[in-house]
């Protein structure tokens, strides 16, 4: 999968949850991509993020420790 289209997946994801109430949305970022996407499509997003990220929306970043 290209890194473009797992950032914009991530960033979809992100951007559910900033609408959503409370101050766990990294959290449920986390839990979201440990739930639904595979472990290579973890492993890519966190590579990418490693590489500087850019494009990626905060919360993806909070999120990936917890991956």
């Amino acid at each position: 999968m290209s890194p473009e289209k797992l950032i914009r997946m991530a960033n979809q994801i992100a951007q559910f949850f900033h609408t959503q109430p409370g101050t766990d949305q990294a959290d449920r970022v986390a839990a979201h991509l440990r739930d639904f996407w595979d472990p290579s499509m973890r492993a890519a997003l966190k590579a990418y993020a490693a590489d500087g990220g850019q494009g990626l929306d905060q919360l993806v970043f909070e999120a990936l420790p917890q991956l």
